[in-house]
């Protein structure tokens, strides 16, 4: 309870609810009746002063003495008062601290030439002008540094003897294509590049692997240049880094950006030189290129590790792991698993079944199901744990990649993941962060869409492009955004306004219809009622399968130079009702044609949670036992996908066509 009524003080005083009022009217406090409420403060300060007066045996002595106190002393106390705001502060919320109607500050800061209203916020040197006219001194205390400190409080140093053995945990790093995840594969003994849309690596991987009865754990970073903060985060959790170089094409843009990171993160470089199979490989040239660049090779008498390697003829692979091993034992790598656990958030993403899925680097003691853990504004107790295998664990110590389920949110890439005491504790960092990024949120029309952006900067009507971005891991939106709004010139500001995991929905086709704002998919796709209302209020939504064709989008329509040629044209979607495996293990679809229609010539998407999981053509379309050239809404078909069989009851699928149009 915050309020309390007069006539309960007063039962609690021993004295009349009229005797209250009368004596607490001289204290300035307004009051109307015995059914008045006043805060708790109040109460226990009139409890306090009443307690006086009983041992002084006169409550008028000390309301007297109190107005008998000089205009320069209650000066004095109005300028005793300090009042701590951050860097910027809502309207609202420094009256409160003032203990101001809101009103009254607007209009002072109206006299100050400030123009905000009540959920506005102003600055901290505004603060401090405003406050003073009311006799308040304000220290600014920035809330990152408070929740730096927090988060410090979280984490402790370990005492030497407490500290074990640990698996040393590895990245691979290099430029694109220059075939990081081939080599990965050539290790494990897996195909993960088949799955990849465009050929790149879109997320980052964990991987634990065996090297001769001893654990390595493997992070595969994306290559492309969009990825520099998930390439930099992955040499902050490393402690050896993999510098992947093509021997026919050399050392690239982003092979420099890897060195500086695994320089500044101070970790060991290895460098692994792929593609030694090819013709125009040069490796003397590749050790010319790493001297430039402060490498200098161990063949040439520096300290850096070289390896050839073909990962795709298993050329130097068990070199290279001898490599990481030795210098795994050189580093004498340990932590203490014996402590609360403290860990990095490689990936999340938000599963429809299973909710908020986070891949977790253990660095630091050991995590438990049961455990309550806290990781930016995401907090929750661990349900399960599942390591890199699939396997459910139940505790995981230092140097283990694991996914964890059971938190609130989907957490950032990049966050530290906190094992703490109990639900109250984790609650509480987690409304910390959320304060600060509220905070940020507040200092940050006519439809636009990307084919006329130009048109409209150019007449002066567009100043701020606004974005939303949905992806379907959290990763790629930080990408996406860092790339954007890179492409700021002087005509044109980019904003991304909103960033989230999942398909496009409503809520998201109205936020951009309120921002004037256009919405870019990545790996995701708009539900059908999406669809309909981003139709009705005239929003653009780009959906794209590999992340530099939207960066490319967006850079030439600011620059002016978008002119799409190609179109794509939604036939309808279908939905899955049953599947049928054939004697030659191939599987069929039974679909429902929900709208438009399918047909046989058209290239599909199939949508599992408005994700998209697979691109490609229709290997058969058939009416009971009869080929169909379409299907039309309403009715029933089996369909086939081009090489794919991954096909799951409810799945959705999307026929569409390419169409040129004239411009």
């Amino acid at each position: 309870m915050t309020k309390i009524r007069i006539y309960e003080l007063a039962k609690e005083l021993n004295m009349s609810s009229k005797e209250l009022i009368e004596q607490i009217e001289d204290l300035d406090i307004d009051v109307s009746s015995h059914m008045s409420s006043i805060g708790i403060e109040e109460a226990e300060l009139i409890k306090e002063l009443f307690e006086e007066t009983d041992e002084e045996g006169d409550i008028e002595k000390n309301v007297k003495k109190d107005k008998e106190k000089t205009d320069a002393e209650l000066l004095e106390d109005e300028e005793e008062e300090v009042i701590e705001v951050g860097e910027t502060i809502i309207v609202r919320d420094l009256a409160e601290k003032l203990d101001l109607n809101p009103s009254e500050l607007i209009t002072k800061l109206i006299g100050l030439g400030v123009m905000a209203s009540q959920n506005q916020s102003i600055d901290a040197e505004t603060a401090a002008l405003v406050a003073e006219e009311f006799g308040a001194t304000v220290v600014i205390n920035s809330d990152e540094e408070e929740i730096e400190e927090d988060i410090f409080d979280l984490d402790f140093e370990d005492r030497p003897e407490d500290l074990k053995p640990r698996p040393p945990v590895v990245t691979v790093m290099g430029h694109v294509d220059h075939g990081k995840t081939s080599l990965l594969d050539a290790i494990r003994e897996t195909h993960v590049t088949r799955s990849e849309a465009g050929g790149i690596t879109q997320h980052i991987g964990a991987y634990a692997v065996n090297v001769n009865d001893k654990k390595v754990v493997f992070l595969d970073t994306p290559g492309h240049e969009a990825f520099t903060s998930m390439r930099a985060r992955g040499a902050q959790v490393t402690d050896i880094a993999i510098l992947v170089v093509a021997a026919d094409d050399g050392v690239m843009p982003q092979t420099i950006e890897a060195i500086n990171h695994a320089k500044a993160a101070n970790v060991p470089i290895i460098v692994a030189i792929n593609k030694i199979d090819k013709p125009e490989s040069n490796i003397d040239r590749i050790y010319q290129e790493l001297v430039e660049n402060g490498l200098l090779p161990e063949e040439w008498g520096g300290d850096t590790i070289t390896v050839p390697v073909s990962a795709k003829n298993r050329i130097g692979i068990d070199e290279l792991l001898e490599m990481i091993l030795l210098v795994a034992e050189m580093q004498e790598l340990k932590a203490n698993p014996n402590r609360t656990a403290v860990g990095t958030i490689v990936e999340a993403q938000l599963d429809k079944g299973k909710g908020p899925l986070a891949t977790v680097l253990v660095q630091k003691g050991s995590l438990k199901v049961g455990d309550m853990v806290v990781s930016g504004t995401s907090s929750g107790r661990i349900r399960a744990m599942i390591d890199d295998k699939g396997k459910r664990v139940k505790k995981v110590g230092p140097s283990t990649p694991v996914v964890i389920l059971g938190l609130s949110e989907v957490p950032n890439a990049g966050e530290l993941l906190f094992s703490v005491d109990g639900e109250k504790t984790a609650r509480y960092y987690a409304e910390k962060r959320k304060e600060q990024l509220r905070e940020e949120q507040l200092k940050a029309s006519t439809k636009i869409s990307l084919d006329d952006l130009f048109e409209k900067i150019k007449e002066g009507e567009i100043q701020d492009l606004n974005i939303i971005i949905k992806a379907d891991v959290r990763g790629s939106i930080e990408a996406l955004a860092q790339s954007l709004e890179k492409l700021d010139n002087e005509e044109v500001k980019i904003n991304i306004i909103h960033g989230g995991v999942g398909g496009i929905t409503e809520s998201d086709i109205m936020l951009a219809s309120a921002s004037n704002a256009i919405i870019i998919g990545f790996n995701v796709r708009p539900n059908l009622n999406a669809i309909e209302v981003a139709k009705r209020e005239k929003v653009d939504v780009r959906t794209y399968r590999v992340i530099y064709e939207a960066i490319e989008d967006i850079q030439a329509a600011v620059k002016g130079m978008l002119a799409p040629t190609i179109i794509e044209e939604v036939l309808g979607r279908a939905e899955v009702r049953a599947t049928f495996k054939l004697p030659n293990n191939t599987i069929i679809a039974g679909i429902y044609v929900l709208n438009g229609k399918i047909t046989r010539n058209s290239q599909v998407r199939l949508l599992r949670n408005d994700v998209v999981i697979f691109e490609g053509g229709i290997s058969s379309l058939k009416r009971f036992k009869d080929d169909a050239r379409e299907v039309l809404a309403g009715y029933e078909a089996g369909l086939g996908l081009d090489n794919y069989n991954d096909i799951k009851e409810n799945d959705l699928i999307e026929a569409y066509i390419l169409k040129e149009v004239e411009r």
